[in-house]
């Protein structure tokens, strides 16, 4: 065995037990509520109704902010969904019978995390704009990448891709300004 190959062996034992363990949590029903409402707010909920506040709150300032947030997920999404479309990787609960899912999945393959690749990049986009949003934002955007592997949907891998994913994006698209 190639030293590439066992390291990587191991990256994909980390993975999984990593996952497993997550995924225990679930089984405690206010984590499973918690994590699944978090997680259904990750959806874009909690992010729209952020826009609309700021939006509604100052309008001129917010605007510019909102606007970005809205191309940069524009474009996070068709870069996450070109991913999935060539990784092909299944989720979790699809491969190990150990691991429960407790959330309806928006689409069949893992890699990477779409709600912390979204939910990184709105953070880093809307902290730019609003550095006291860090209270509100990092929190949610935390919780919201441990609810992927808590709930069975992702790999901490995938988690880990999609925040480094959505960060690289955020960053770039401000220095773009």
């Amino acid at each position: 065995m190639s030293r590439l190959s066992y390291r990587l062996q191991q990256i994909n034992c980390w993975d999984i037990e990593l996952c497993l363990f997550f995924n225990r949590l679930n089984r405690n029903s206010f984590a499973r509520d918690l994590f699944r409402l978090v997680s259904r707010l990750g959806d874009g909920i909690f992010w729209y109704l952020l826009m609309l506040l700021l939006l509604l709150s100052n309008p001129s300032a917010a605007l510019p902010a909102v606007t970005h947030m809205l191309a940069v997920g524009l474009i996070c999404t068709a870069l996450y969904k070109s991913i999935k479309g060539k990784t092909l990787r299944p989720r979790p609960f699809n491969v190990y019978p150990d691991i429960i899912c407790n959330s309806q999945p928006l689409d069949q393959f893992s890699f990477p995390s779409g709600h912390t690749l979204h939910a990184v990049a709105f953070s880093i986009i809307a902290v730019a704009y609003f550095p006291a949003l860090i209270w509100l934002v990092l929190p949610f955007t935390v919780l919201v990448a441990l609810s992927r592997p808590i709930l069975g949907l992702h790999y901490p891998s995938d988690v880990l891709a999609g925040a480094l994913i959505g960060a690289t994006l955020a960053t770039f698209s401000l220095y773009l300004i």
